[in-house]
C-alpha cells in the first residue's frame, strides 16, 4: 500500500506557493521585488503594474514572520473553504477581498499595504458558515466576529505597522460571502 500526495486544495496551495515564491524572490533580489507587491496610496492608473498591485499586494509579505503567520491560517482554514465553496468561488473570494482591501487602503489611508492578512480574516469569518442552513446566523460567527474584529478595532487605536483596516475589511468580506452563500 503506497501513499500518494494529493494536491487537495489547488487554489489555497497555489496561493501559498505564490506568496512564498514572491517572498523568496524578493530576498534574493535584496528587496527590489516587494514594491510590485505593495499597493501605495498614490496609484498610477496609467501604469498597469501599479493598477495590478490593487490585488497583487496580497502575495507580498514584509518578513518571514508575517508570511508564516498568514500561511498558517491560510493553510489551516483555506482547504475547508475550498472544499465547501469550490476552487473557482474560493479564488474569486480571494481576489475580490484583495481588490476591496486595496481600494479601501488607497481611498482612506496614506500608507502602503501588503500581505494576505485580509484574506486570513476573510477565511476566519467565512469558516464559521461552513455548516449553516438558510435563514440561520451561527453563534460561532457572532463570537468570532466579536473577538477578531473587536480585537482589530482596539488594536487600531495604537501605533504599529499593522493594517488593521485590511483585517477588518477581510472579515467583512468573509461575512458577506458567508451570508450570501447560506441563502
Amino acid at each position: 500500500m503506497g501513499l500518494r500526495l494529493k494536491w487537495n486544495s489547488p487554489v489555497i496551495l497555489t496561493f501559498a506557493l505564490i506568496c512564498t515564491g514572491v517572498y523568496v524572490a524578493d530576498r534574493i533580489m535584496l528587496g527590489q521585488l516587494m514594491p510590485l507587491f505593495t499597493v501605495y496610496p498614490s496609484v498610477n492608473w496609467s501604469n498597469p503594474l501599479s493598477a495590478i498591485s490593487l490585488v497583487s499586494h496580497i502575495a507580498g509579505h514584509a518578513s518571514l514572520e508575517h508570511l508564516l503567520g498568514n500561511l498558517t491560517f491560510i493553510l489551516l482554514l483555506g482547504p475547508i473553504i475550498e472544499e465547501k465553496y469550490g476552487s473557482s468561488r474560493t479564488m474569486i473570494m480571494i481576489l475580490v477581498t484583495g481588490f476591496i482591501t486595496g481600494i479601501v487602503n488607497i481611498l482612506f489611508f496614506n500608507t502602503g499595504l501588503l500581505g494576505a492578512s485580509g484574506i486570513v480574516f476573510m477565511l476566519i469569518l467565512l469558516v464559521s458558515f461552513t455548516n449553516v442552513s438558510a435563514g440561520q446566523i451561527p453563534v460561532t460567527f457572532i463570537l468570532v466576529a466579536l473577538l477578531f474584529i473587536g480585537k482589530e478595532l482596539v488594536s487600531s487605536l495604537g501605533s504599529n505597522q499593522i493594517a488593521e483596516s485590511a483585517h477588518i475589511i477581510g472579515g467583512i468580506c468573509g461575512s458577506i460571502f458567508g451570508f450570501r452563500s447560506s441563502r
